[in-house]
């Protein structure tokens, strides 16, 4: 059954809609854990996807559409973790087929995709979901449209969406007015939208959730911290926690702690007025390509994951997440693409504030792999030394001698 977040109204499982009809406001899947009857240990059994968990996928397993995704890794971080006094662990959602977090909602939405039937799918991106749906459309078989804001979107994620055979529009428009377009579209039945005001999309993020707390041996961290966009990441993780936590697999729960770039930061700026009222930002700016939104469709989900969670949420600034993801990469091995690092920023500045209380188990997501935004990597990095293939001036380079 689909629920409005807001006003409880309630959907069949296989209408196609994507905002409440009697309020306006999203929706969410709800999924009855009293009715699903298996022991957590049977999950260890399984190959390591988001699929080991499927009993709390809603969507017909028979029509599922993978590419072996989820099961990332989960790298716990010593050396940041001892500088900062806390307990870090770092889940690495790039390590996903088409290198970020969307594949988990990809692989789900797509499902339900083909459970409908339909022929044609579609979403506006900032990059990232753009590359995950035409990957997940070729698998499926299916015509796949994509919307993109010209001008920015990093190449790595646009020559993603393009190679796997992807319809790309490059749109003279930010990514919150292509949303708005292509919205249209689906309404009018032209095609079925991924965006994450589908529901069915965060049923498969939600994972992300299910796999840290098996990670830590059926237990809760005491915060987990996550970049903030279009905001269905929070709000799915602290679903997919909720929902193990009613199955009686753990006994508390996270948390919730939402990372925003200053410069698009409509969910954070909520939270420092204690309001569930988000302001749209009209021209968001930042590096971070993957979170430069300015009116999140899921803001009230991430709010409400944020408040009842006992949790935060606070912005960094351009020069904070270039300098976290240098750090995470050169200090943990981990390399992000500058999204990702908000995360690991906004820890570092919690930590500062006295916010994050020193001891506390803290798990960072990191959203995206480094190469989606290769460009900014590089930039980052000092031009490589050029030196002739000699022994002695090799090891005046390497002695550090003139």
């Amino acid at each position: 059954m689909i629920e409005c977040v807001n006003c409880n109204a309630k959907y069949d499982d296989n209408e196609v809609i994507y905002n409440c009809k009697e309020c306006g406001s999203v929706l969410e899947v709800a999924v009855n854990t009293d009715e699903i009857n298996i022991n957590k240990e049977t999950f260890d059994c399984r190959k390591d996807t988001l699929w080991k968990y499927k009993e709390f996928m809603p969507v017909d397993e028979t029509k599922i559409v993978s590419l072996d995704e989820g099961g990332t890794p989960f790298c716990k971080c010593e050396k940041l973790g001892k500088e900062l006094g806390v307990d870090l662990y770092v889940k690495v959602e790039g390590s996903n087929p088409t290198g970020s977090f969307k594949d988990r909602g990809m692989s789900v939405g797509m499902t339900k995709a083909m459970e409908l039937g339909v022929d044609t799918v579609g979403c506006a991106s900032t990059g990232n979901t753009s590359a995950s749906l035409a990957a997940y459309s070729a698998r499926a078989g299916l015509r796949c449209v994509v919307l993109l804001p010209s001008g920015k979107v990093a190449l790595g994620k646009l020559a993603q969406a393009m190679f796997h055979g992807a319809e790309v529009l490059s749109v003279y428009g930010n990514f919150d007015e292509a949303l708005e377009a292509i919205t249209v579209l689906a309404l009018e039945k032209h095609l079925y939208l991924l965006n994450s005001i589908n529901p069915y999309r965060l049923e498969g993020q939600k994972s992300v959730g299910f796999e840290i707390v098996n990670e830590l041996g059926w237990k809760s961290p005491d915060r987990i911290i996550l970049p903030v966009g279009n905001a269905g990441n929070i709000s799915a993780i602290w679903k997919g926690v909720r929902e193990f936590h009613n199955a009686g697999y753990i006994k508390d729960l996270p948390m919730m702690t939402g990372i925003q770039a200053e410069g698009a930061s409509p969910i954070a700026n909520a939270f420092r007025k204690n309001t569930m009222d988000m302001v749209p930002i009209e021209n968001p700016e930042t590096v971070a390509t993957a979170i430069r939104i300015g009116a999140p469709v899921s803001s009230i989900k991430a709010l409400r994951a944020i408040y009842d969670s006992n949790g935060y949420s606070e912005t960094v600034t351009d020069d904070e997440i270039l300098a976290a993801q240098l750090e995470l990469a050169r200090k943990e091995g981990i390399g992000v693409e500058p999204a990702s690092s908000a995360s690991i920023a906004g820890l570092k500045k919690l930590v500062e504030q006295g916010e994050i209380d020193k001891g506390e188990q803290i798990v960072c997501i990191v959203t995206g792999h480094l190469l989606k935004d290769s460009n900014t990597g590089i930039n980052a990095c000092s031009e490589p030394i050029e030196i002739d293939a000699d022994v002695d001036a090799l090891k005046k380079v390497l002695l550090n001698k003139d």
